[in-house]
């Protein structure tokens, strides 16, 4: 049994929650997690108000269970926020952004509020904000990054720096061995993307998934290449064919980059509504776009060398959870 003040708050039983993988964390995957006893995250980033109502809808029609769902300050459009204050989930995780701008809307509509930050200091802006609990993200992680700290380093800066409000910790955790340490370190649980990205309930394109389970740590890069959509924000991807071409054309600038502004696909979701792709875009390949795929962006953390499989949700938690049990009772609990 692995019961920490997260299981408390939203009543999950065990300590993992879903990354808010733009694109990727739709609702059969979100509820696949909840269902499985953690707490699955519907990513809006994209969609339009009445999109929002149909995606959690779907979610809850799978699922009675704690959801949260995740916003992406930069792609607020007019009425998603409301949207979203008025789904039917108990938790909005929200990321990159001023935190004093958006928590009280949704606290005031009932909701509990999670802010991811990549900082010490901006998890300390977010509790001063009334964040009621924090992820702090590591720059293992994969999709975009907000800080430069490994997480490790940055797991026990946000415990000291915030006391004790409740906090998660993502970045490089794809087992339970991670989320032992990161409880260690005083994190009340874990955020796993890229585990759950390589699942079967997950919409990321068949290839996708696939480049996950072959990738190493060493084929993830720290940059900001695909920016179309999302400027200047720096992700971490997997090395791809659109990468080296830049690298060998000397890293140019955006506005000067090999076949900049060509289109390479469309997304036909009935819930987004979004212009053709273009080459750069910040859009990952998911199974309802068309175009190129591997002129997209492969998200991935770290922790991808640690995905050797494409299992089901509810196998990723279970096998999680009972790792972390193990670890702690087999080899933590004899050390002392």
């Amino acid at each position: 049994m692995l019961k920490t003040r997260f299981c408390e708050l939203f009543g999950v039983e065990v300590p993992i929650m879903l990354a808010g993988m733009g694109t990727i964390a739709l609702a059969d995957l979100a509820a696949a997690v909840s269902e499985a006893g953690a707490m699955g995250t519907v990513a809006l980033a994209g969609f339009t108000p009445e999109g929002i109502h149909n995606e959690i809808a779907a979610a809850r029609r799978l699922t009675k269970k704690p959801l949260a769902c995740n916003l992406l300050i930069p792609f607020l459009q007019p009425g998603v926020a409301e949207a979203a204050a008025a789904a039917a989930v108990e938790a909005v995780t929200l990321f990159w952004g001023a935190p004093a701008e958006y928590i009280e809307q949704f606290k005031a509509a009932g909701k509990k509020v999670i802010w991811q930050c990549g900082s010490a200091e901006e998890a300390v802006d977010a509790k001063r904000a009334g964040a009621d609990m924090i992820i702090a993200q590591g720059i293992e992680a994969g999709g975009h990054v907000r800080g430069l700290v490994p997480t490790l380093d940055l797991v026990p800066q946000v415990r000291d720096a915030i006391g004790d409000l409740p906090m998660l910790a993502a970045g490089g955790l794809a087992d339970g061995r991670g989320l032992a340490a990161v409880l260690a370190l005083g994190a009340d649980g874990a955020v796993f993307g890229t585990r759950f990205l390589a699942s079967r309930e997950s919409p990321a394109h068949p290839e996708y998934k696939k480049r996950i389970v072959a990738a190493r740590a060493e084929d993830t890069v720290h940059t900001k290449l695909f920016d179309m959509g999302w400027a200047d924000a720096a992700h971490r991807v997997l090395r791809t064919s659109v990468y080296e071409e830049w690298e060998r054309a000397g890293r140019p600038q955006s506005g000067k980059r090999p076949g900049e502004g060509r289109v390479i696909g469309a997304v036909k979701h009935a819930g987004m509504a979004m212009p053709p792709l273009v080459k750069y875009t910040v859009m990952p390949p998911a199974e309802y776009m068309e175009g190129d795929i591997d002129e997209f962006a492969f998200y991935a953390g770290t922790s991808c060398a640690l995905v050797n499989d494409i299992p089901s949700a509810s196998d990723i938690v279970r096998r999680v959870a009972a790792e972390a049990r193990d670890v702690i009772r087999g080899r933590l609990t004899p050390l002392v």
